[in-house]
C-alpha cells in the first residue's frame, strides 16, 4: 500500500470527525455568513485544531469573504484546503550533510521514541546512508532491548551499556564509533522524563556538551516525538520540551488512532516548529517524512 493511502486511511478518524462535520454544517446553510463563520470556528475548536489557528483559519475566511474569493458556500471546502496547506508548511528535511551527523531523539515515555528511532534509521538506511544508534535512555527498563529489536529490524547497528549506565558515556562510545566507521548518522535516544524537568535539563545539557566537544563541526537535529493521541497535551509538553531543548522538528506518532490529527494545526501555529515525521501505524514503513500537500490531501479527499 502507498503511503499516501496509508495516510488517508490513518486520518480517517480525524477527517470523520472535522471534515465530515464540516459538510453537515454547510448542508445546513444557504450562504456563507457569519453565523457560518460561528459554527465553523466551534467545530475546529472541538477537534484539536487550538484556538489560534483556529482563529487564524476563520480570520483567513473572512478576509476572502470581504474581497470576493469566497462567495458560495461550495466553495468553503476548497478555501479551507488551501488555508491549511499554506498554514502548516512544508515539512523540512532533516539537514544531515556532516559525517556524521547528529539525530538526538526526545520525548516522553509512552510517545512512542523507540518505534521512531526504528523507523526513522530505516528511512534513512533507504536512502543510502549508514547509521549508527545510542541506547542513552538506560533509565527505564528494558528501553535498551525494545531499541535493540528495532535496530535489528532496520538493519542499523546499536551501541549500548548496562541498564544504570551513565547516558552520556553511551553517546561518547557512540560518537568514537560513528567515526571510526564514517557513519553517515548517529541517533541517540534519550530518557523521557518531563516530569523532572532539571535532571531532564541536566542530562541534555551533559549530552550536548560531549557532542560539542567531539562532533563541533556536526549538523545537529533535535527531534521532539509526540503521541497524537493526547490532543493538546502533545502540544503542552512540546512547550515544556522546546523551554528545556531546542527543537529542530517534531515526529507526530499515532495518528492513525486518533481523531485529534488537528494538533498539527495547533503546533504549527504556536510554537512553528516543522513536522519532519508522520508515523500512521505500526509497521516499520508506516512512518514517513512529512508533506503539508499529502496530509490536507488525504483530509479531503473521498
Amino acid at each position: 500500500m502507498a503511503f499516501l493511502d496509508k495516510l488517508k486511511s490513518g486520518l480517517a478518524k480525524t477527517k470523520n470527525a472535522i471534515f465530515g462535520k464540516i459538510d453537515d454544517v454547510l448542508k445546513s446553510f444557504v450562504r456563507v455568513d457569519e453565523d457560518l463563520l460561528d459554527e465553523l470556528e466551534e467545530l475546529l475548536i472541538s477537534s484539536d485544531v487550538g484556538v489560534g489557528a483556529t482563529e487564524e483559519i476563520i480570520e483567513e475566511l473572512r478576509e476572502r469573504i470581504k474581497d470576493g474569493r469566497l462567495k458560495e458556500k461550495d466553495q468553503v471546502t476548497e478555501a479551507l484546503r488551501s488555508i491549511l496547506t499554506d498554514m502548516i508548511g512544508e515539512g523540512e528535511p532533516l539537514e544531515l550533510n556532516s559525517v556524521p551527523s547528529v539525530v538526538l531523539v526526545i520525548g516522553v515515555n509512552g510517545a512512542g521514541k523507540t518505534t521512531s528511532i526504528g523507523k526513522i534509521s530505516n528511512i534513512l538506511r533507504s536512502q543510502g546512508k549508514s547509521v549508527v544508534v545510542a541506547a542513552a535512555d538506560t533509565f527505564r527498563a528494558a528501553a535498551i532491548d525494545q531499541l535493540a529489536v528495532w535496530c535489528e529490524r532496520s538493519k542499523v547497528d546499536l551501541i549500548r551499556q548496562s541498564e544504570g549506565s551513565d547516558p552520556a558515556a553511551v553517546v561518547y562510545d557512540a560518537i568514537n564509533y560513528a567515526k571510526k566507521h564514517k557513519n553517515d548518522v548517529l541517533i541517540i535516544d534519550t530518557a523521557g522524563r518531563l516530569h523532572n524537568k532539571k535532571n531532564l535539563m541536566n542530562e541534555l545539557e551533559k549530552i550536548n556538551r560531549i557532542i560539542d566537544r567531539e562532533l563541533p563541526e556536526a549538523n545537529r537535529e533535535n527531534l521532539l516525538v509526540l503521541d497524537a493521541t493526547t490532543g493538546q497535551n502533545a502540544v503542552l509538553q512540546a512547550k515544556e520540551f522546546k523551554n528545556a531543548a531546542k527543537i529542530t522538528g517534531l515526529v507526530l506518532n499515532k495518528l492513525d488512532g486518533t481523531a485529534k490529527g488537528g494538533i498539527v494545526l495547533s503546533i504549527k501555529q504556536e510554537l512553528n516548529i516543522p513536522v519532519k515525521f508522520i508515523g500512521v501505524g505500526e509497521k516499520i514503513d508506516d512512518m514517513q517524512p512529512f508533506s503539508a500537500n499529502e496530509f490536507v490531501k488525504a483530509l479531503f479527499e473521498k
